[in-house]
């Protein structure tokens, strides 16, 4: 019998009036730039909602609490035998900007415009998916 596994990923992309947070994460030394801009993101815990961890993930990572809007779109990929199945929130928060208190493993963060994603966001795959959910 085959021993199916699957990782929750969730994106949150958090949005306040017209415009979305971005955090800046580091990722590797050996790149150019170990530091990139990215929507909040993590995994869900075993046996908790997608919707309650993207939630729990955007309090945990930012100290803003948000509700869910609408999921964007998904996507999955294999990691040997475990999939990897992720969920793209949008999620609305109504607290100030400058109450974002970041966790220690996020360098720095920044609302931008939703003509300014692709100034920092690299990947174009998910660029593509935002479009096509009409993020903007």
């Amino acid at each position: 019998m085959a021993n199916n596994r699957y990782r929750i990923l969730v994106k949150g992309i958090v949005q306040k009036d017209n415009k979305f947070l971005i955090v800046e994460k580091w990722y590797d030394d050996n790149i150019v730039d170990p530091y990139q801009w990215e929507f909040v993101d993590g995994e869900a815990e075993f046996g908790e909602s997608p919707d309650a961890a993207v939630v729990r993930i955007i309090q945990e990572q930012t100290g803003l609490t948000s509700v869910v809007d609408r999921i964007l779109y998904t996507w999955t990929f294999m990691i040997g035998s475990e999939c990897n199945l992720g969920l793209s929130y949008l999620c609305l928060t109504d607290m100030d900007e400058d109450t974002v208190v970041l966790s220690e493993d996020l360098n720095n963060a920044k609302w931008i415009e939703a003509d300014e994603i692709e100034d920092y966001i690299n990947n174009k795959r998910m660029i593509e998916d935002l479009k096509n959910a009409e993020l903007y």
